[in-house]
């Protein structure tokens, strides 16, 4: 089954609610966990379910995760795996790009039909979860189903974020609403079982992942040939128009990264090992290597932190942090709840305008998240509240109380961001 089925992995649009991590790089090569980007997490599903022949859709900010999927996923030539990358492009017929989840895959179409596939799986490229692939795709092939969506219980209040629908007793989806709105969500509820209920969970959720029949998702794109998204379009369509329609029930870990907020909070609770996801606990989670040496930590009271290769941490404090390759953090520093994504390179010659790459000495950061490559001077305060107006700065944005320092930022000596720490302290913005 698995050599008649191919993985179209959607590269993501702009991010927007991700800013300012997405300003230089797409969602998929965000760092996750301190090593990781995130379009790992789908590439090493498909490949532990034996799902190898593997497509990335990309088109927005494509650079650096085009660069990570040539330099990481090199397959024996004796091999039938492979991961390639389908960059959008213009052609005589359609000078658009790519404009939606479904005009990506319908454009892909031209070249992936050159193959001999029974089956067209399609994944999200920013969610954390590890997924048995292949049983889905039993469940889809025994139930005779055209279509098979992922889903997940949820509730009432994460549900207004979510594809909702309801099923009958063979997991047939019935009927589905995209984003429902608070006022209508009490009436999508789901018959899921008690201790779903208990959870407060009521409502049955799309997870973006999508099994096709070859025949029906060329009959829907034929039917649709301007719908753009799947589950504004493409899924309502197929079920007003009996198409079968099943839902796969997954009730493990599954995260979809779409925010600062989410996308914070999940590295937290893999900082503080609250997350039910665990990073190559039984299944390995495949990367580019490094080369990097060993971190090396002097004199640091350390709760709560994962660390990635390269660094050199002299901080007093480190406690539920996230520590990218080739940090530095100077002496005395105290670094709470934050994620730092680390350096791609060296440069320890600094003033107090322009500080080295990393944290300087006697500098407090909480709540918050540093880009790559940002320059953090000696003697600065970087606290985020719930009580910080949102709102982007030349070199940070401020988004749900969490202090986003940008890529390459320079931050001088004596900066201090966020509210008042103490009653005579001024914030700079």
């Amino acid at each position: 089954m698995s050599n008649k089925t191919i993985c179209l992995i959607l590269g993501g649009g702009v991010g927007s609610r991700l800013y300012p991590l997405t300003q230089h790089r797409s969602k998929p090569a965000v760092p996750i966990g301190g090593k990781y980007k995130l379009i790992d997490i789908p590439i090493a599903n498909c490949l532990h379910s034996n799902l190898n022949q593997i497509f990335v859709l990309t088109q927005y900010n494509a650079a650096s995760l085009n660069q990570h999927l040539k330099n990481t996923y090199n397959f024996d030539a004796f091999s039938d795996r492979h991961v390639e990358i389908l960059a959008a492009e213009q052609r005589l017929n359609d000078m658009n790009w790519y404009r939606g989840t479904a005009d990506a895959v319908r454009q892909s179409l031209s070249y992936i039909d050159q193959m001999d596939y029974d089956h067209l799986l399609i994944l999200s490229g920013d969610q954390l979860y590890e997924m048995d692939l292949q049983e889905m795709l039993t469940e889809h092939i025994e139930s005779k189903a055209e279509i098979t969506i992922a889903t997940k219980p949820v509730t009432a209040k994460e549900a207004t974020r979510f594809g909702i629908m309801k099923t009958n007793d063979s997991q047939r989806i019935l009927s589905f609403i995209e984003k429902p709105v608070a006022e209508v969500v009490e009436n999508w509820k789901s018959n899921l079982d008690m201790p779903q209920q208990l959870k407060g969970k009521h409502y049955l959720a799309s997870m973006g992942i999508y099994f096709f029949r070859k025949d029906a998702i060329h009959r829907l794109f034929s039917a649709l040939p301007d719908a753009l998204d799947f589950g504004k379009e493409i899924i309502p369509h197929s079920i007003e128009h009996n198409y079968q329609v099943q839902s796969y029930l997954f009730d493990k870990y599954w995260e979809d990264i779409g925010t600062i907020r989410s996308y914070f909070d999940t590295n937290m609770a893999l900082a503080t090992g609250d997350s039910e996801y665990k990073f190559g606990l039984t299944k390995k989670i495949f990367t580019f290597p490094t080369m990097h040496p060993p971190s090396q930590i002097r004199g640091t009271q350390m709760q709560d932190v994962l660390f990635g290769e390269g660094g050199q941490i002299a901080a007093k404090e480190l406690s539920s942090a996230v520590v990218g390759n080739l940090t530095r953090i100077g002496e005395e520093a105290i670094i709470r709840r934050t994620v730092i994504l680390g350096n791609d390179f060296w440069d320890e010659n600094g003033t107090s305008e322009i500080p080295a790459i990393g944290i300087g000495k006697n500098t407090q950061i909480e709540n918050a998240i540093i880009d790559k490559n940002a320059r953090i001077g000696k003697n600065v305060k970087i606290i985020g509240t719930e009580n910080m107006p949102d709102g982007k700065h030349e070199h940070f944005t401020v988004s749900n109380g969490i202090v986003i320092v940008h890529r390459n930022a320079i931050i001088p000596d004596n900066t201090l961001i966020g509210t008042k720490v103490q009653k005579e302290e001024t914030v700079f913005f």
